[in-house]
């Protein structure tokens, strides 16, 4: 049901008019009334965002710590939302930030009691944030079946078992509600790429279907991450072509907060993954009596065909060690995935005939179609000649090879930056040097509108930033973790956060992965210790005692992975254009979780060793305060 615009309408005034009064209005008289520090540069901000959303441009909004970024552009989001008849999409880079929206004492529960509105707000979780119920049945039917099945078991709805009408069903069945698990316990239940929920025969008890179909009917606001609404670009048309819904509403407007990290959602949505096992599991359950023999025969040889080019794959590593694994490319690798491309086809045509027959299960005959159609348009792309960018990873712990089209720019240019829909870029780092052009040109966007307003808090006074250059980082942490103070310790790649855990790892740290994100974060706050991640550089809001120090590892230049190598190749100056602008941003970032209000104080301890130096000079214009070198 459409809600009321939150101000008088008149026939002397547009809406952006009447819109502006009432942002100053509220900026200058309702929010003083109620304790509230009037801040210029937030003001600022909530107007500029206006115009944007009036001229539907592309807007750049960097606004320091302190500024109070969410109240502007929640205040216009809503408006224009009841304006439109559309809700507008917030886009936030993790499940901290988007917890740090929708708790109930978070900003907009907040700006709700203020305003008097109610503000109908509604969460869009990514899938794999979500139970299966297909995944959770089969480890029930397991030979060992885990401890966990019970508990969950325990904690999902009545209408799951009971098969109940859609009238009595609520939202259910994600990350959260099952917390007690741990990361590699969630991945065993939680929803896989390779389920198709379209033809699923629980869908209509499933608690990803029954959330979307209540978050589809947001009127004001729909807050999701990231990787969800590149998820939805990605995928829309073709959902479109198959009848089904895209993942997301039609929005009016989108903000992007913490909108630096957009490229890295869109190159993870982008990107087409063939796993080593996902393939083997599903000719396994084709393998049904009544097969025909030609049939039989097919997925014989593209089980073997499929494991020979694995191995062929692991043999044309070049380095094994790091996160994105470079393929060194041969002809044994490139006619291997055209066999696995031929076999596969062949494979499809007899399933033709098989369902027909009815010998396998309708279901699970779809799911094989649909996978091996997906599977064969990944290798066709990894055979051809184009700018494709491949590597291998490991994805839960199962060998991946990755496969993206092309550098994301073009995609989210043609998807995303049409000119059709306001944009809202919202963050504290989106320039380096003082300009925006990095971001723009690394996300496809020709033409943008920008500010820039400088943090409120005076630094020089509450922040001291240290730099060592210790002989082994790893004894350097432990003596400054001898001091018991709140901290947080940043890596800035998984392979040296693993490391470290691996030599470390104690009850008195907190480590990233030992359970869910957010419930990790309030362990944390219920008992302030040492927070180890290697993701938290940014959306992480730990105020006043919660964190005094933050040390930084290492320095956070960009992986020397596939990626960022066709970065380097498509520049004339791959250091100056690639590596040094992603530091100075990620930099900040870091540095930028310590003082998050004005009664907030502690150090910033940096490790890095005596070839980094040199780059510190390079890092410093960007620093809120100038270092000392230890």
């Amino acid at each position: 049901m459409r809600k009321n615009i939150p101000f008088e309408l008149s026939k002397d005034q547009s809406f952006y008019q009447s819109l502006s009064t009432w942002l100053g209005d509220i900026f200058y008289d309702v929010l003083p009334e109620n304790g509230y520090e009037i801040r210029d540069e937030q003001v600022y901000m909530a107007f500029q965002i206006e115009k944007a959303l009036q001229s539907k441009s592309v807007l750049f909004a960097e606004a320091g710590v302190g500024t109070g970024k969410t109240m502007a552009y929640l205040l216009p989001s809503v408006a224009y939302a009841r304006y439109t008849g559309k809700p507008v999409i917030i886009a936030c880079s993790d499940e901290a930030l988007i917890e740090q929206l929708i708790k109930p004492e978070g900003d907009i529960s907040r700006l709700s009691e203020l305003l008097g509105l109610s503000i109908d707000v509604r969460l869009a979780k990514s899938r794999e944030e979500y139970l299966c119920l297909q995944r959770l049945d089969e480890q029930r039917r397991g030979f060992d079946v885990p401890d966990f099945v019970d508990e969950i078991d325990d904690r999902l709805p009545e209408f799951v078992f009971e098969g109940s009408s859609l009238q009595s069903v609520h939202p259910y069945g994600d990350r959260k509600e099952f917390n007690f698990l741990t990361d590699d316990e969630w991945k065993l239940v939680n929803y896989h790429p390779v389920q198709q929920c379209s033809i699923c025969e629980v869908k209509n008890q499933c608690g990803q279907t029954i959330s979307r179909q209540f978050y589809r009917q947001a009127t004001d606001l729909v807050i999701c991450s990231h990787e969800f609404l590149m998820e939805h670009l990605w995928t829309a048309e073709s959902r479109k072509r198959q009848e089904q819904l895209p993942l997301l509403p039609e929005a009016s407007a989108i903000v992007l907060d913490e909108g630096h990290l957009v490229e890295f959602a869109a190159q993870e949505a982008f990107t087409l993954k063939v796993q080593s096992e996902s393939l083997i599991a599903l000719l396994d359950k084709a393998r049904v009596e009544g097969l025909r023999p030609k049939t039989l025969h097919y997925l014989d040889v593209l089980e073997e065909a499929h494991l020979s080019f694995f191995e062929r794959l692991r043999e044309s590593i070049d380095n094994p060690l790091e996160e994105k694994m470079t393929i060194v490319r041969n002809p044994s690798l490139n006619g291997a995935a055209a066999l696995l491309i031929e076999t596969a086809d062949q494979l499809l045509e007899e399933f033709v005939f098989e369902s027909e027959m009815y010998s396998i299960d309708s279901y699970d005959m779809k799911l094989m179609e649909e996978y091996l159609e997906e599977y064969v348009a990944a290798f066709r792309l990894f055979t051809e000649d184009n700018e494709a960018i491949d590597w291998v990873e490991e994805v839960d712990g199962i060998e991946t090879l990755a496969i993206m089209p092309e550098l994301v720019d073009e995609q989210l240019a043609e998807r995303l930056f049409t000119g059709k829909l306001p944009i809202i870029f919202s963050s504290a780092t989106l320039s380096v040097d003082g300009t925006f052009d990095y971001l723009a040109g690394n996300l496809g966007v020709a033409e943008y509108q920008s500010l820039q307003v400088a943090s409120p808090f005076e630094y020089e006074k509450v922040m001291k930033i240290n730099v060592h250059s210790p002989f082994d980082k790893n004894d350097a942490v432990m003596e400054l973790l001898q001091q018991k103070i709140p901290t947080l310790l940043l890596f800035s790649t998984k392979e040296s956060f693993e490391q470290f855990k691996f030599m470390y790892e104690t009850e008195e740290i907190l480590f990233e992965g030992s359970q869910e994100m957010s419930s990790l974060i309030e362990q944390y706050k219920s008992r302030p210790s040492v927070l180890a991640s290697y993701s938290l550089w940014e959306g992480l809001d730990l105020p006043l005692d919660l964190l005094t120090r933050v040390v930084l590892y290492d320095l956070p230049f960009p992986p020397n992975d596939p990626i960022f190598r066709a970065k380097r190749a498509a520049s004339f100056h791959p250091f100056e254009e690639v590596d040094l602008p992603f530091m100075k941003m990620r930099m900040k970032q870091g540095v930028g979780r310590l003082i998050r209000t004005e009664e907030d104080f502690g150090t910033i301890e940096v490790l890095i060793t005596e070839h980094e130096k040199q780059f510190m000079t390079l890092i410093e214009p960007e620093l809120p305060v100038k270092p000392m070198y230890k």
